[in-house]
């Protein structure tokens, strides 16, 4: 299995890229009797044209200096960024085109797709460009350049998903191993007054008015949903205990997939087979890429056209965020029917589902996302200091 490592200091050891390499030395996607699992979906057949649809993020080089003055290019320090960018592309999919959706190389494409491309071109003025990433990013503690962990980038999506009036997504992201259904009930659903049960609205002169008239002219009573959840799996090492757990996530249909990796290189883990993990890969550097003056995009760089990567479930680094996408109510419903079966089957939850705030959660709006630099040895892991900080679940 081709795996591709990433370095802390890129300028001065070479990076191996799958530009150095030729199509023919990837390994063909193995023929096996066990299902394949790909983004709670499973096949038996057309599983590259189904991975190939998936946009594809990697590190670019090129592009407009960050922040007027800063890097040019993300090679070394991006990964997690990209990874970020991939997960919510995949929402975005979901969102605007349906998890059907299949890309054909050379074939004009939807306006739909070209919008959800124009959003994570390397440019400033784009929602999830890498420029906006960055620089939301010192909002969280972390300076242009310096590597994110999934906690990270899972905080900074939420804010930049704010001002995407075009999907208008509802962005959580469950801090404490726990998520609330009141509290993203009340983020999907804003113009609900929980409080009386009812929507928040009086009547006028026999008129509504306030939410619920919004309500009756607007047929989208649910904002979608990305659920991002941060996880740590153990200390060093995946706790073997939570594999069956983890396997049983990507094989839910609102599946968005996990974004983590290894100490030094993050991935996007898309699906299963047997023991192994399947994995789109952002350690390659292309050339940005200028939209046309038609608005199209030469997006052939934007699809990984060979065979996943794979690697054994056991090499995941323990931090990780598990994402998942819930167009509307009934889709939440069923994702908390799947989780709760969850807790009868083999291994353990990696996740809590409760229908109301603990009082002991802290408030995630003031948490410290600020790294501790006063271990020495956490500045030799990939991952945020902050993902070091997560309640370690136990037997």
């Amino acid at each position: 299995v081709l795996t591709l490592q990433d370095t802390h200091n890129a300028s001065h050891i070479p990076t191996l890229t799958y530009d150095t390499l030729r199509f023919g030395e990837f390994e063909d996607f193995p023929e096996t009797s066990e299902p394949v699992w790909i983004l709670g979906k499973q096949f038996n057949e057309d599983i590259l044209s189904d991975i190939t649809s998936r946009l594809w993020f990697t590190y670019r080089k090129n592009f407009q200096p960050i922040g007027g003055t800063g890097p040019t290019s993300d090679n070394g320090w991006g990964c997690m960024l990209r990874c970020g960018q991939m997960i919510l592309a995949e929402a975005l999919i979901r969102r605007h085109l349906t998890r059907d959706w299949r890309w054909l190389r050379g074939e004009r494409q939807k306006e739909g797709y070209i919008s959800i491309l124009h959003a994570f071109i390397d440019k400033k003025d784009s929602y999830y460009s890498i420029h906006q990433i960055a620089q939301m990013g010192v909002g969280e503690g972390k300076s242009i350049g310096q590597w994110y962990g999934p906690n990270t980038v899972a905080q900074v999506l939420k804010k930049l998903a704010v001002f995407d009036t075009w999907s208008r997504l509802a962005v959580h992201v469950a801090m404490d191993n726990t998520v609330v259904i009141e509290e993203i009930k009340r983020l999907c659903m804003p113009w609900l007054d929980f409080e009386r049960g009812a929507c928040a609205s009086q009547e006028v002169n026999g008129c509504l008015e306030g939410a619920c008239a919004l309500v009756e002219e607007d047929p989208v009573l649910w904002k979608p949903l990305v659920l991002l959840i941060p996880l740590r799996l153990g200390l060093s090492d995946i706790n073997e205990a939570y594999i069956e757990t983890l396997k049983q996530c990507f094989m839910m249909p609102q599946s968005l997939g996990v974004i983590g990796g290894k100490p030094n290189s993050a991935h996007y883990f898309i699906g299963f087979v047997g023991q192994e993990l399947i994995y789109l890969d952002p350690h390659t550097t292309q050339s940005a890429v200028e939209p046309c003056e038609n608005g199209q995009v030469q997006d052939d760089s934007y699809h990984c056209q060979h065979p996943p990567c794979r690697m054994h479930i056991c090499e995941l680094d323990p931090s990780i965020a598990a994402g998942f996408f819930c167009l509307t109510e009934d889709d939440f419903d069923d994702w908390c029917v799947h989780v709760r079966k969850l807790s009868s089957c083999r291994g353990l939850p990696m996740f809590e589902l409760v229908d109301s705030q603990p009082s002991h959660l802290i408030n995630t709006e003031v948490l410290n996302l600020t790294p501790d630099f006063s271990d020495s040895d956490r500045l030799e892991r990939f991952f945020d200091s902050e993902d070091e900080e997560f309640e370690i679940l136990s037997l």
